[in-house]
């Protein structure tokens, strides 16, 4: 855990902003790419290392901070959702519709999408909690969070050493 401490506060720091209402559109493009670079930084004034960042090093701490990212933004999501029995679904719903009768799809498929969707959003209006949108929640959060963070190690490497050279 020590050897990945930057990587917790930067990921922890990236799901609280994750939850935020117009801040969250830019999470995966700029706040998780942005939270493996300060992670980065901070890892090199802890360990006092201010060498070239390797390669291997900069993946880890980028894959380290999309995974923290996503465990606290979805666990922040869920608490929410469950809180306030409402999320983004809920609100978008009939947009979600309008959009989903637009697709060139077959109209069984649009009416069961859209039924999956209305069941989702029931659920969450009732209880707080609904199982297909939480592993929705999480499935996407950690595959989105911890591809952009490691983009962001990688890049943040690249960038650090260059100002080195």
């Amino acid at each position: 855990m020590k050897k990945y401490l930057s990587s917790f506060v930067a990921g922890f720091g990236a799901g609280v902003l994750q939850v935020v209402p117009f801040i969250k559109s830019f999470t995966c493009c700029l706040i998780i790419p942005i939270a493996s670079y300060v992670a980065i930084l901070l890892d090199r004034k802890a360990t006092k290392n201010f060498g070239i960042v390797r390669t291997k090093h900069a993946f880890m701490i980028g894959l380290m901070t999309g995974i923290y990212a996503a465990l606290f933004g979805t666990m922040f999501d869920i608490i929410i959702t469950f809180i306030t029995k409402n999320n983004d679904i809920v609100e978008m719903l009939p947009e979600l519709q309008r959009m989903i009768n637009n697709f060139p799809f077959d109209e069984n498929v649009k009416t069961q999408v859209i039924s999956l969707l209305q069941i989702v959003r029931d659920e969450i209006i009732q209880y707080g909690f609904s199982f297909i949108y939480t592993l929705s929640i999480i499935i996407n959060n950690f595959i989105i969070n911890t591809i952009f963070g490691i983009i962001g190690g990688l890049i943040s490497a690249q960038i650090i050493n260059s100002r080195i050279k």
